[in-house]
């Protein structure tokens, strides 16, 4: 199969060079900016993307700045990109980076693994556009576009699937290592398309690809998820005082959506009675309690049911921090499934 992959590498350089998007993070090979897309680019679509690049990179324009930025302020940077994680694991990356390596990047994809929330197919771009190292950059676009060249009906969600086509890809890797990934990558995003009807009369490589030629491209490739999902019914209140602060308090520093601000809220759904009775117990005496919406905000593994009370409080407590919109949009990151329950 590597044969065949060999023919894919001169048409698909051609169409990357006359085809590729001028985005902001290609217009030179500085790491850190290869670094910053990619993280942002995992699990978020680049039109979503580019705002807070820009953004981002305004604020913290080099790893010195990203490695010394407050917890908050950089989780505030992050608000509505999700996967909080990320943010958290670059700030550590910035660090060791810092500490470990005089603050200059690691230059070879073993180094790169080495540091938080680097992947190998995070370390496989960042070595290949900024160091030319011959690795390839696997992901779900790569796995899409190989998979249909080459007909193959292997469960791409399978970690054994992409170490195989990595090991292919290896074998057929250009000196210009860099422009190979981002074109495999490109061609996913603009024409072998996830959803929908891939673009195949504009594909440089219709003339090698099986599932064009057999006509499979709707049945590859294939992705069987084997991970159940899990459903959380949650109460959700948002809390007025008198002089009109909200009140919000900080997640635990572990697990979903940790060290980020929420509006406080319960598990499951409860009666008008018993909603008073937990806000009571928070030292809070409701003046009123009004449903406001529903909503449902989708996680990796968990579906969030909520419904959202608006309430008035006669007093506030010490319980809670309590801010005006202001400071709330300014300097405490919410995440997006407590936004959407504020509009």
């Amino acid at each position: 199969m590597s044969n065949s992959l060999s023919l894919i590498v001169e048409p698909l350089l051609r169409w990357y060079e006359q085809n590729k998007r001028p985005l902001p993070w290609r217009q030179d090979r500085e790491p850190y900016h290869i670094w910053i897309s990619e993280i942002m680019l995992q699990q978020t679509r680049i039109e979503a993307v580019m705002g807070y690049y820009a953004r981002f990179l305004d604020s913290l324009p080099d790893v010195k700045s990203l490695s010394e930025i407050d917890d908050d302020a950089l989780m505030k940077l992050w608000e509505g990109l999700g996967y909080y994680s990320r943010a958290r694991n670059l700030k550590k990356a910035a660090i060791m980076i810092m500490q470990e390596h005089g603050g200059k990047f690691p230059t070879t994809f073993e180094e790169l693994k080495k540091l938080p929330g680097i992947g190998e197919y995070t370390a496989g771009a960042i070595a290949s556009i900024c160091f030319d190292e011959k690795v390839p950059a696997v992901d779900g676009n790569v796995l899409r576009v190989i998979s249909r060249v080459q007909g193959s009906r292997e469960n791409v969600l399978l970690p054994d699937v992409k170490k195989s086509v990595a090991k292919k890809l290896t074998s057929v890797m250009p000196a210009q290592s860099g422009a190979f990934n981002e074109a495999l990558m490109e061609l996913g995003e603009l024409v072998c398309l996830p959803s929908g009807a891939p673009l195949c009369d504009t594909c440089p490589l219709k003339a090698h690809c099986t599932a064009c030629q057999k006509n499979l491209t709707a049945e590859i490739p294939v992705r069987v998820k084997a991970v159940k999902r899990r459903r959380e019914d949650r109460s959700v209140f948002i809390i007025t005082s008198p002089d009109g602060r909200l009140a919000i308090e900080k997640r635990p520093e572990k697990g979903l959506l940790s060290g980020l601000y929420q509006l406080p809220n319960t598990d499951g759904f409860h009666n008008d009675d018993a909603l008073r009775a937990i806000l009571s117990d928070h030292a809070l005496s409701p003046l009123s309690v009004t449903f406001v919406k529903e909503a449902k905000h989708v996680f990796t593994h968990i579906d969030w049911y909520m419904k959202a009370y608006r309430v008035e409080v006669s007093h506030s407590n010490g319980l809670y921090l309590w801010v005006t919109e202001d400071e709330l949009k300014s300097a405490y990151p919410l995440p997006t499934a407590f936004q959407k329950l504020l509009t």
